[in-house]
């Protein structure tokens, strides 16, 4: 993903979720960023471009030993 979308993406996600959310480039991914909650790995966002529309997808695994 550009510089510019991960710092609207970003944006997006302390508006919404969290001040301390930041998104990370992936090193060798285009098409993907990483979130972080402070230093802790929360998931993944894919970027999908279809049919000239652009949409972003996040997943986010949750384990059974952190429930």
């Amino acid at each position: 993903m550009k510089p510019e979308e991960i710092r609207k993406l970003e944006a997006y996600f302390k508006r919404t979720f969290n001040q301390s959310i930041v998104i990370k480039a992936r090193p060798r991914k285009d098409e993907s960023a990483e979130v972080y909650l402070g230093d802790e790995f929360l998931g993944v966002i894919f970027r999908d471009e279809e049919d000239g529309e652009l949409s972003y997808n996040f997943s986010m695994a949750v384990l059974d030993i952190d429930l």
